[in-house]
């Protein structure tokens, strides 16, 4: 069975040593010191090691299961999930007037990868509950709030988003759910929902579904579009659980991975629904707890690499096969271990280089969510909204390849279920589809965010990066990492020009073009958080570090990055400029 450590040795260091977050002016962060995200990083990592993840294979060969009308949960899960609620981790960034622990969002994130790398389909259960409330607490009354918020915020009741329906997915304008006003205020909801993960189970009293409908007589397609907060169970005015609502399961799917996690198709059958928000203006209200599932997603393929890349490595230390062509590094041995191929050390190296930076960038993401909210910084909002849809494409695609590359490291041995590559594989697999699947992101990066404030949010990066390579090419030992992330820089504004002279023109050659841009968007982000990790590393060597070989490391790999990955862009910027004739020169029938 694989096993999971949390890195939490590594998450402190870029908290503090990277992003300085206790020096930070955000209002919160000022609590935030090494001895105080220790303590909880270290309990996090605890509960995701010893509890969560021994129930990841369990999950993941039970899955759940639909009997007369009730959801059943893998064994164990609802222990677990108890065992979460107790220690009150589903609202440590939540208000505290609701019941949660008011922490900055950033530390929700970086316990979040722990839980997720150890139990995804587990840990989904909480996520969508923290969307749910979070969209309920920007857009719902006050008097909404005090019902749903409290019981969603200790997963006493757990939540769920209702978007997609059989003959939508991302079209959402061609939506069918309907929801025919009442004389109370209230609202009878009728129609099917599919692919609903979290949509019922065992582990909680109730369920609160977020539910996106049309009221008769609104506007044409998107525009005509409303969110309702429609509960399992009716609850009344002191919170109490009543009969049940018109809400239904009318199947489980059945799933390439997350089977621990119950993704059901809801009926809804004149279900009482409660409007959350304006009027035909739910798709503004969902996005609330789109984008911040979108993000979580993204987390979603750090923490699966994560996890896949701990075991192969102690698998190609393990694993005796060959000879160093150097000479044997194990002459009493039969074989020398696989680490010391070249070519092992290099899927190793790609594995361990993503996901150390993709936590830098996911948790530099997360300040920036908490610099826009807690400071009501909209630079900070503008441009964590631009990198949303980086976070979630970019960390997806590549957190999948590298739970490839880490099932590869095995061998023979990857393809069979007992070790466990496999399910890693199955489960990260699902996040470049759901939220979101990642072409759509690609499309709203250059469509929409791009432009967005006439490409204030772009330019703003753009210069972020510049200054950061201006103030540190005197530093000694930085210009090795400055030089190719300037580089790379140049080649992501290439891109973005290319489609201001290019997309006018003819927009298939931005849209031919932004699934590369995404991913080229994506290296130099990954790119500028290793310069930053580097710069932390040659200050902490400089000053005398009682761990250098922690920072020693931390620059090769660095180095790796620079050398192996980051010119990937070049790459990405040559298939944009190529244009949309390549893509577009075959017509449909001659496919």
């Amino acid at each position: 069975m694989p096993s999971y450590t949390a890195p939490t040795k590594d998450a402190q260091f870029i908290l503090h040593d990277v992003l300085n977050i206790s020096g930070k002016e955000i209002p919160g962060f000022a609590d935030l010191d090494r001895d105080f995200t220790a303590a909880i990083l270290e309990e996090a990592g605890k509960i995701a090691s010893e509890v969560l993840a021994p129930l990841n294979m369990v999950g993941d060969t039970e899955g759940c299961r639909l009997e007369n009308g009730v959801v059943y949960t893998p064994t164990g899960f609802k222990a677990a999930f108890d065992q979460m609620k107790e220690g009150g981790w589903p609202g440590i960034d939540m208000p505290e007037e609701y019941g949660g622990q008011n922490m900055p969002y950033v530390i929700g994130t970086a316990v979040g990868e722990f839980f997720s790398a150890a139990n995804q389909a587990f840990t989904m259960y909480q996520g969508l509950t923290h969307g749910a409330a979070s969209a309920i607490l920007a857009h719902g009354t006050d008097a909404q709030k005090d019902k749903w918020l409290p019981k969603m915020v200790s997963c006493d009741w757990t939540g769920t988003m209702n978007l997609t329906e059989p003959h939508c997915g991302t079209d959402l304008g061609l939506m069918r759910t309907k929801a025919e006003p009442q004389d109370d205020g209230s609202y009878k909801i009728t129609g099917q929902k599919i692919f609903i993960s979290a949509g019922d189970h065992d582990m909680a009293e109730n369920v609160i579904h977020l539910v996106l409908a049309k009221i008769p007589g609104g506007p044409e397609g998107i525009k005509g579009v409303s969110l309702f907060i429609v509960p399992k169970f009716l609850v009344d005015d002191e919170g109490n659980l009543g009969a049940r609502n018109g809400v239904s399961v009318g199947k489980l799917e059945e799933k390439m991975g997350i089977h621990g996690n119950a993704t059901c198709v809801m009926n809804y059958d004149e279900a009482t629904g409660y409007l959350l928000g304006d009027m035909h203006k739910g798709m503004r209200a969902m996005f609330t707890m789109m984008n911040e599932a979108r993000l979580g997603v993204g987390m979603q393929g750090l923490a699966q690499a994560e996890v896949a890349f701990q075991n192969a490595l102690e698998y190609a230390k393990d694993r005796l096969q060959g000879r160093d062509v150097t000479g044997p590094k194990n002459p009493d041995g039969p074989a020398d271990p696989l680490i010391v191929h070249p070519d092992i050390r290099r899927n190793l190296m790609e594995q361990k280089s993503f996901a150390e930076g993709a936590r830098a960038f996911m948790l530099w993401g997360a300040t920036l969510i908490d610099q826009a909210h807690r400071a009501k910084d909209k630079d900070a909002d503008g441009l964590i909204s631009l990198m949303t849809p980086v976070i979630k494409g970019f960390l997806t695609d590549k957190g999948f390849d590298m739970t490839v590359q880490a099932q590869q490291v095995y061998g023979g041995h990857g393809y069979i279920e007992e070790w466990g590559m496999s399910q890693f594989a199955r489960d990260a697999r699902i996040a470049m589809i759901y939220e979101g699947a990642n072409g759509v992101q690609a499309l709203d990066l250059v469509g929409r965010k791009l432009a967005q404030d006439g490409g204030k949010h772009v330019m703003a990066f753009f210069d972020l990066v510049k200054t950061f390579c201006k103030d540190e090419a005197e530093t000694e030992g930085m210009a090795e990492f400055t030089g190719p992330v300037k580089a790379a820089s140049k080649d992501l504004q290439a891109a973005a020009m290319y489609f201001m002279q290019e997309g006018m023109k003819n927009p298939n050659n931005a849209l031919a073009g932004s699934y590369d841009f995404m991913h080229l968007f994506g290296h130099v982000c990954l790119g500028l958080m290793w310069a930053k990790m580097a710069k932390a590393s040659l200050k902490a060597l400089a000053e005398g570090t009682s761990d250098p070989v922690f920072h020693q490391t931390k620059l090769a790999t660095a180095r790796f990055y620079m050398a192996r990955q980051l010119p990937m862009t070049a790459t990405h910027l040559a298939r944009i400029q190529s244009g949309a004739d390549p893509v577009m020169a075959l017509e449909a029938a001659n496919f």
